[in-house]
């Protein structure tokens, strides 16, 4: 019980907070919870006329801070933009706001929705409101208040120059509110924020309101990764987790697992506990729903199949009807053949068993569908990618980590303690849950104190990733000028980072600068000067590697050639590579882009492209054979009957594989002639040998200390070198960039910007410049609406993997167009090195023939069969993302000032061919 006076107390000091913050106090009646300590600080500054930063962990309840800036704008009379990363965080946040301020008051841009767009607030993605700030958007009159939610998006390479320069170009008069997931550097970027938006309140909260246990599944056992708090704080894993694990790796060493002698692989298959068992023990646990992580599209598919062939069954009667009337609601715009093509039945029957796969493969509705049943409770386990932690609102009771490794394009690499954090922080789900649970799942490679690492570092730095683009360059020069444009590059985050990060680096050159001079002293030789003759060394060793690159630089070429001369029936020897053995030639491979890639019959009756690289030295026929005029290398009797008559030529050609020792020795041979008829080489040895140094006592002592410092000499040149880049590198790429757009007439000799920098400004795209340049040169003029959009595919679509051959086009006009794009890259790619510039990649024509044959009104089924360089078809994700692109590219020309009326209609017209079935299905219709 509380006194009067402590009552009385009480009510005094609210009266005061609502004298304060009248606003705010009006705003947390309105409210169903009690405002968090950080969400209150938050929006008094708000209040007070602050800008704030917000950094918090996943489900603290950022998103208030930035509900409020509405609630501020709408009290005011004003505008509010709130801007989200991507297009499903937009609808969600739309469908929101719309049930708290109502539909008038509520409006929504994106790529694919415009709804009520002169409404006083405003849903959008990041990048409209870009576009809006370079267009002088009438709709920026009265805008008060930008909300930024996910800002430390600005660390995606690919997108993250968006944010800086909506962060950069807001007028003065707009206080921003940007809300980052937490990280370590929040002061370095709130002293950024200041320095270009004025005041700004940097708030940081550790606090989840929903507390995280962290466990390891062990098999069918689980632990709690720490004892306590306190053994969290300190990185101390459970003794007992420890001990069990030690065990198992002991009885894995000596192959106790499986006692009749099988491999590591059933070893692992016995501790790793199956996925339809790790969802059964969670069920039992009562940690139901959860998300469960696989780093693969394959694998969450495979994940829900391995479930539902369990037998697991999470769902009652009443809530499998319920699932199936939503799903029939949501997909009834979809065609019936193409629902048979998409898996549907299958996918439908895993839902009402409350399972479910969500990653970037799957057709968006699908993946709508998915988020809608889960956040209802319906869905009980979901098998996802790490893309779905990096968007909508989804939060579970429970986050099942089946792998700490994942694949990031390139190469598979190990989650950090920022994607760590990033993932388990749906775990816990406010004002539904106590606490929130995070599931390891222990396998052999798994070390229980690395989990504990990643569990305990809470946050991480963000980095920026600002880059001038052809755009950003048109679109600064003819808003503020070009002097002006070079004083807003150098104010960016990027620039801010590179400026504070050379003092370190200066301090290191210096570092390196007094250990060289101690090298050079121990390196000191009493019958001359050491560093030259160490230099004659070195000199030696690069020769000698320069002659040994030369001599295989010809041994590859020899082997080309030898290619170009090979013919239909020839039976050659493939030395290397997957087919290594006899082949015969079906299709020499020489009249294509690049190097031959001839199509050959195996041994082994396999038929296929192989690539130049699997012939490493000169290739010379062992035998021929007849190949059939029509012979068709997909009929399983052809591959038997002509792969027979080739075993019957080269029955006495000797052995089918042979060991490299050979080609490798003639190589080794050739570039050791090389080396001992170089006269170059020749003098170095022979000054060398000459040198007082070479006949002293201690030389190899001496010239340890002189590689030392040579090594080191080469660090610090390479520090030096980023001392220089850095301090005002973003400005010297732009300049880079200006020349370019002058030498090409996109800005004049004066600085002013041409008709065709005006027609560049309004193209949105990676390859802005190769599209300009394509409009302008008319390489896509002619095209039937069907060939336009394929065309303009090839400068859009990016393969997930690289393939060694290039996807073939259809013949006439389209693959003229197609060819001549990839001449215009040519050019710009030679114009870009000489610059020292890299901004436009190499147009990718995988997507040329899918996209032809949509546009012509094929069914999906082909279409998606269609796609070049994927083992099965093309997964309806990412045909519907790739073809949204097409659109929004299509859109883009049909507005553009220097494109001929005849393709604008006929850009018109492919927008309309491609917008049908999947494409025609958005989340808002």
């Amino acid at each position: 019980m509380t006194s009067p006076a402590e009552r009385y107390e009480q009510a005094r000091r609210r009266a005061d907070e609502t004298a304060r913050f009248p606003a705010l106090t009006d705003f947390t009646e309105s409210q169903p919870f009690d405002l968090d300590d950080f969400q209150r600080e938050s929006c008094e500054s708000l209040e007070r006329g602050s800008g704030v930063l917000v950094c918090a962990p996943t489900g603290a309840g950022k998103t208030v801070v930035g509900e409020f800036a509405v609630f501020l704008a709408l009290r005011q009379g004003r505008k509010c933009f709130y801007t989200t990363p991507i297009k499903a965080l937009s609808n969600q946040k739309y469908n929101d706001l719309v049930q708290v301020h109502g539909a008038a008051k509520v409006g929504l841009l994106t790529g694919d929705n415009a709804i009520n767009g002169d409404a006083p607030v405003v849903v959008m993605t990041t990048e409209v409101l870009r576009n809006m700030l370079y267009a002088g958007s009438p709709a920026l009159r009265g805008l008060s208040y930008v909300v930024m939610d996910e800002v430390h998006y600005l660390a995606d390479r690919f997108r993250g120059a968006v944010w800086e320069e909506v962060i950069i170009h807001l007028p003065e008069s707009v206080t921003l509110v940007s809300l980052s997931a937490t990280v370590s550097n929040a002061e370095e970027f709130a002293d950024w924020l200041v320095t270009v938006r004025g005041e700004t309140e940097v708030v940081v909260s550790e606090h989840r309101p929903v507390p995280l246990w962290q466990h390891m599944l062990v098999g069918k056992r689980m632990f709690d990764l720490f004892h306590d708090q306190e053994a969290a704080q300190m990185h101390e894993v459970h003794p007992e987790l420890l001990r069990h694990t030690r065990e198992l790796h002991r009885r894995l060493s000596w192959g106790e697992t499986d006692r009749r002698g099988a491999g590591g692989r059933n070893a692992r298959r016995r501790v790793v506990p199956a996925r339809a068992d790790t969802v059964e023990r969670l069920d039992r646990e009562g940690l139901l729903p959860a998300i469960l992580f696989i780093f693969s599209r394959a694998g969450c598919d495979a994940a829900v199949q391995q479930c539902m062939s369990a037998g697991l069954r999470l769902t009652g009667p009443e809530e499998r009807a319920e699932i199936r009337a939503v799903v029939e609601e949501r997909i009834r715009d979809i065609p019936g053949e193409d629902l048979q093509v998409l898996g549907y039945w299958e996918w439908l029957d895993g839902l009402e068993r409350g399972l479910a796969a969500h990653h970037a493969g799957m057709l968006p509705a699908f993946k709508e569908v998915v988020e809608e049943l889960f956040v209802r409770g319906l869905v009980k386990a979901v098998f996802a990618t790490e893309t779905l932690a990096l968007g909508i609102n989804m939060p579970a009771r429970c986050v099942v980590l089946e792998r700490l490794v994942k694949y990031n394009g390139e190469a598979h690499v190990d989650l950090t303690p920022g994607e760590y954090t990033q993932l388990t922080g749906r775990a816990g789900r406010r004002g539904i849950d106590v606490e929130g649970h995070a599931v390891v799942v222990w396998a052999p490679e798994v070390d229980p104190r690395h989990v504990a690492g990643l569990a305990s570092t809470r946050t991480y730095p963000l980095k920026s990733s600002f880059r001038p683009s052809y755009n950003m360059a048109v679109n600064l020069v003819g808003s503020v000028g070009s002097a002006a444009a070079r004083e807003l590059l150098e104010s960016s985050f990027a620039q801010f980072q590179a400026d504070r990060s050379v003092v370190g680096v200066a301090r290191q050159v210096q570092r390196n600068t007094e250990a060289m001079a101690q090298y050079d002293r121990s390196a000191t030789c009493h019958l001359g000067d050491f560093g030259e003759y160490f230099g004659l060394r070195i000199a030696i060793a690069d020769r000698e590697k320069a002659l040994a690159r030369q001599g295989a630089a010809q041994q590859r070429a020899a082997a080309l050639d030898s290619l170009h001369r090979l013919r239909v029936g020839d039976v050659v020897r493939v030395p290397t590579g997957r087919r290594a053995g006899f082949a015969v030639i079906l299709d020499p491979g020489v009249g294509g882009f690049g190097e031959p890639r001839p199509m050959v019959l195996t041994e082994d009756r396999w038929a296929g492209r192989i690539p130049a690289t699997d012939f490493s030295a000169v290739v010379e026929p062992v035998g021929r054979v007849r190949v059939p005029k029509h012979f068709n290398h997909r009929s399983p009797q052809a591959r038997r009957d002509l792969a027979a008559s080739m075993r019957a030529a080269t029955a006495g050609a000797g052995p089918a594989r042979l060991t490299d020792r050979g080609g490798r020795g003639r190589a080794r041979g050739k570039a050791g002639r090389g080396a001992a008829d170089d006269e170059q080489l020749l003098d170095l040895r022979n000054r060398m040998r000459r040198h007082p140094c070479h006949g002293c006592g201690d030389r190899e002592e001496h010239a340890r200390w002189a590689e030392r410092r040579w090594r080191l000499a080469k660090e610090t040149d390479g520090l030096r070198t980023r001392v220089a880049s850095r301090t005002g590198s973003l400005a010297r790429t732009f300049d880079r960039v200006c020349a370019l757009l002058t030498a090409r007439g996109y800005l004049s000799g004066s600085g002013e910007v041409t008709d065709a920098g005006r027609m560049l400004a309004r193209i949105w795209t990676e390859s802005d410049l190769l599209v300009a340049e394509c409009l302008r040169q008319k390489v896509w003029d002619g095209l039937a609406p069907a060939e336009l959009a394929a065309a303009v595919s090839v400068v859009l679509y990016e393969s997930r993997r690289e393939s060694d051959d290039r996807a073939s086009v259809p013949h006439g006009p389209l693959g003229e167009a197609v060819t001549a794009t990839l001449g215009m890259w040519a050019k710009l790619e030679a114009d870009e090195s000489e610059r020292g510039l890299s901004l436009t990649r190499e147009p990718d024509l995988g997507f040329v023939w899918p996209m032809y044959r949509w546009a012509r009104g094929e069914s999906l089924a082909k279409v998606l069969a269609s796609a070049h360089g994927l083992e099965g078809d093309m997964p309806a994700g990412d045909f519907v993302r790739w073809a949204r692109q097409v659109i929004d590219l299509l859109g883009q020309l049909a507005e553009a000032s220097g494109a001929a009326p005849a393709l604008r209609e006929s850009a018109r017209q492919a927008m309309s061919a491609v917008r049908r079935g999947v494409l025609a299905y958005t989340s808002m219709a």
